[in-house]
């Protein structure tokens, strides 16, 4: 049997992103963003368990560039997410799965998104 004449399988190459794939994997990688934060926010209840020197440790990390953002990503991550899952949530109640409403709420998704956290980073919030 030769494989010459058989189709390929369509790949990323091929496809044009769209906003509804673009959502899905953004979603995929702010799950995992929250878990990997995770381990720095137990790092930081332990340093604060350790002591003093322990959690200066831990707050020049978090006051250094890649600290700061990291602590951008980690909650760009949480709002994100939270806000993606609440469009699931109306999905899992059947609404909103004409395409009209599935780009609406992508796009409200992506705004809605980088507003809340831009407001909750510059107010000091976090």
């Amino acid at each position: 049997m030769s494989n010459i004449d058989r189709p390929l399988s369509p790949h990323l190459q091929i496809y044009k992103p769209q906003i509804t794939s673009v959502l899905s994997i953004l979603h995929r990688i702010t799950g995992a963003a929250l878990a990997a934060g995770t381990l720095i926010l137990a790092w930081w209840l332990f340093a604060g368990l350790a002591g003093v020197h322990d959690f200066g440790i831990f707050q020049a990390f978090r006051s250094s560039l890649i600290g700061q953002i990291m602590l951008f990503g980690w909650l760009f991550s949480f709002v994100y997410h939270f806000t993606n899952g609440l469009r699931h949530l109306n999905w899992d109640a059947g609404n909103g799965f004409e395409m009209k409403n599935v780009y609406r709420s992508g796009y409200f998704v992506i705004v809605w998104s980088v507003a809340i956290t831009l407001l909750l980073w510059l107010t000091g919030g976090v």
